[in-house]
């Protein structure tokens, strides 16, 4: 069951929460989540935020379905803003990556698998790294929070 404060739209500063069971049927969630998103941002965002949501519902919730993940949403200017919430244990928060470091992607991965579960769950962090422009987490690891700035963002489309 999905729960919904109100449908997302341009509101200004004003979060709307939506808060689902733990399962990786994600799709009516991200839909929700990128209705005013511009269309051609949103097959970007859309595999950033599966990352996202997939994290806080297998590795935060262990697929717990008494347990929830909570997602408030905002858009303020032509900035917009997710922070996902799981009622897991948390993690250690990998490290930001630093601005311009060359490294390969294969690099990169061996910096973002400080967790308690095997080095795939390094990849899905690698990409939410790539896809937003704003990446935080609690100091519990069991919240984050993104962000995409949407217009007169210079940078090239990972998806298309």
């Amino acid at each position: 069951m999905i729960a919904i404060s109100s449908r997302p739209r341009l509101i200004g500063q004003n979060w709307v929460t939506i808060s689902f069971a733990s399962t990786l049927y994600l799709c009516p969630i991200i839909d929700l989540l990128l209705a005013d998103v511009p269309k051609h941002w949103q097959p970007e965002l859309r595999l950033g935020l599966q990352e996202a949501l997939v994290n806080a519902t297998k590795h935060g919730n262990n697929l717990d379905p008494s347990k929830k993940v909570l997602v408030r949403f905002s858009v303020v200017q032509d900035h917009y803003w997710w922070a996902i919430s799981d009622q897991g244990l948390g993690f250690k928060p990998p490290c930001k990556p630093r601005p311009n470091y060359q490294q390969t992607y294969s690099d990169d991965l061996e910096n973002y698998t400080d967790c308690h579960h095997q080095k795939e769950c390094g990849r899905g962090i690698y990409i939410i790294y790539q896809v937003f422009d704003y990446v935080e987490w609690n100091s519990k690891g069991t919240e984050l929070m993104l962000c995409k700035k949407v217009k007169n963002n210079s940078r090239v489309l990972l998806v298309r």
